[in-house]
């Protein structure tokens, strides 16, 4: 049995690489595109293009391009409830620390999505449930994410998303982005100054290493959230991050990541 999974352990290998090659263009996609992309011979990708097709896990367009299919919704349903159960003991520590509601996000699509809460034990707090999605450009978890990732994928996500200003602090250009980001890489940390909602200050971090761009926050009224907050706060923020991504890395599981490129 060993001997016959060889070529079928090359087979997924390929199948995901060709769903991550889809995953990352961010759109829909052509056969050449994918071959541009990859060392994969153009049969082998027509190949598994179909299989996966078939199978309801990409979908073919009647422009002949390539897009994911519906059966992912499941399995990715499925993984960012098990990411967030694996992070809550985290979260639910830097409430015990800070007192404030901690929250994980990750990347969706050109969107963040929470995929898990520990909400604080005060009355006053900010309001938000896993399963929300919410922009990048105006959230401490989505710029913490889009931090990570260079300035034209950064262009790309906010073109197609748009950039609302639900307050009057809110980053309203391409340009005020960046320069934030900028910022954001230098001191390690980002911050949603009463951006997505007025009177709410939130510090957040990227997790390294994790499969999907993550992060996790901790926010609150500013009132209680400020500056001496800050200082308490990122040092426990990057400690718990690393610990999370230590637990998702694909190397924690014996599984060597795909080549960049």
């Amino acid at each position: 049995m060993a001997v016959k999974t060889i070529g079928g352990v090359q087979s997924v290998e390929r199948v995901f690489e060709l769903l991550e090659l889809i995953t990352d263009a961010g759109r829909e996609v052509t056969l050449s595109e994918l071959a541009g992309s990859t060392d994969l011979p153009l049969p082998t990708i027509h190949r598994l293009l179909r299989t996966l097709v078939a199978l309801g896990y990409a979908r073919q367009l009647p422009n002949r391009r390539y897009a994911l299919g519906p059966r992912l919704i499941r399995l990715g349903d499925g993984a960012s409830k098990q990411l967030g159960a694996l992070a809550r003991p985290q979260l639910a520590s830097l409430v015990s620390e800070l007192g404030e509601t901690s929250n994980m996000a990750m990347l969706d699509g050109d969107m963040v999505v929470y995929i898990a809460q520990v909400p604080s034990a005060h009355s006053m707090r900010m309001f938000t449930e896993v399963g929300r999605r919410v922009h990048t450009h105006d959230s401490g978890v989505g710029k913490a994410i889009l931090a990570q990732l260079d300035d034209d994928r950064v262009r790309g996500i906010v073109a197609r998303a748009g950039m609302p200003t639900p307050t009057e602090m809110s980053i309203g250009t391409v340009d005020e982005l960046l320069a934030d980001l900028a910022r954001t890489r230098e001191r390690g940390y980002a911050i949603d100054d009463n951006e997505q909602e007025i009177g709410v200050r939130c510090f957040a971090v990227a997790v390294p290493g994790a499969p999907t761009p993550t992060a996790i926050s901790v926010s609150g009224p500013v009132s209680r959230v400020g500056d001496a907050f800050a200082a308490r706060a990122i040092p426990l923020l990057l400690a718990a991050a690393r610990v999370i991504g230590d637990d998702v890395r694909p190397e924690a599981h014996g599984v060597s990541p795909r080549p960049a490129g």
